[in-house]
């Protein structure tokens, strides 16, 4: 349910309101707008008498909503979220371009990459520590080692970073990492998505690669139900029917959606939807186009060598042509608000 205030609302009648609404066991999202303010309230609403709200002298209308999905629903919130990242901004109008290597492997390898895409455009960098295999004979990644070199790396060119979290035990390792990345695999574990609701850390949601978009905003949900709000959606290619090339279909058409149903910025990751490094200059050029919040984009100083997803890394030159191509089309990208 969603409560619309009248502008200039009495704040002695909003607070009465309002404790008014938590005595009946519900919580409040409130989002303070130009023109109006709207309460959001989440919890068993089916108690609440519509008319009762509607008839008060500070409201101007009350709706329900029927979407599952509270906090990251653009109806309790119309206003786009701004992720800020030490810094570093992303949505509402702020794009961003994280990029690095699928795995770290080396202190020269990560902080040769993260110069090299620093100087290109890239705002922060990523790079995976811990790795979920379809194998378990395949490259794991380096876990606590890779941290610390990201870390390094992070100190050589102030980028904040983004790397993979597997599981919860393994919070106390994130501690100065910037972001942290819920993999495709991990979209529905939910005692994952509970404890990262109880950080203050911005959370990087990849969509799972059979969910449907509902599915990923109730994953958001989840982190957001336990205070932390600072979520960035990913869109990472589903698996669909389609084996002729590409590893999974690129889904651009969750760009406009997400936007019509949340607030949560929206990134791209145009690499793991190809997986073929030829196809990420268009994507990415499709993606910016398209409205996107920003892109994640593998980037390898040695693909054909690389322990982890080479055929889908781009070379550093390569990457500072995607990013000039993604710079071109920027200005005319399309605007949901």
């Amino acid at each position: 349910m969603i409560v619309i205030l009248k502008q200039n609302a009495d704040s002695a009648q909003l607070i009465q309101l309002e404790n008014w609404i938590r005595e009946r066991g519900l919580d409040i999202h409130k989002s303070e707008g130009t023109n109006s303010t709207i309460l959001g309230l989440v919890g068993d609403t089916s108690k609440i008498d519509i008319d009762l709200l509607g008839a008060l002298e500070i409201v101007e209308n009350v709706k329900r909503v029927s979407e599952p999905y509270k906090n990251a629903n653009r109806k309790f919130h119309p206003m786009d979220t701004v992720v800020d990242v030490n810094g570093v901004k992303i949505g509402g109008g702020n794009f961003a371009v994280i990029a690095g290597p699928c795995s770290v492997e080396s202190e020269e390898q990560i902080c040769a990459i993260a110069e090299s895409v620093k100087a290109s455009g890239a705002v922060m960098l990523r790079g995976g520590a811990f790795k979920p295999r379809t194998s378990p004979y395949a490259f794991q990644g380096m876990r606590g080692e890779g941290i610390e070199l990201l870390e390094k790396a992070k100190a050589n060119t102030g980028l904040p970073i983004v790397t993979e979290i597997m599981d919860a035990s393994q919070l106390p390792l994130f501690e100065n990492v910037d972001v942290i990345q819920v993999g495709a695999r991990n979209m529905q574990n939910f005692e994952l998505l509970k404890a990262l609701g109880k950080q203050s850390k911005p959370i990087l949601l990849k969509r799972g690669l059979s969910s449907t978009i509902e599915e990923l905003l109730m994953s958001a949900e989840y982190i957001m139900a336990g205070g932390n709000e600072n979520v960035i959606l990913c869109e990472r290619g589903i698996r669909t029917f389609e084996t002729a090339t590409t590893r999974n279909t690129l889904d651009l058409c969750a760009i406009p959606v997400l936007k019509e149903r949340s607030h949560l910025p929206v990134v791209i990751d145009p690499s793991h939807a190809t997986g073929v490094a030829r196809l990420v200059k268009p994507m990415s050029i499709a993606a910016a186009a398209a409205g996107a919040d920003g892109l994640i984009i593998e980037v390898h100083n040695n693909p054909e060598k690389a322990l982890c997803d080479g055929k889908q890394s781009l070379t550093p030159e390569a990457f500072d042509d995607v990013m000039k191509a993604v710079e071109a089309v920027r200005p005319f990208a399309y605007k949901f608000n």
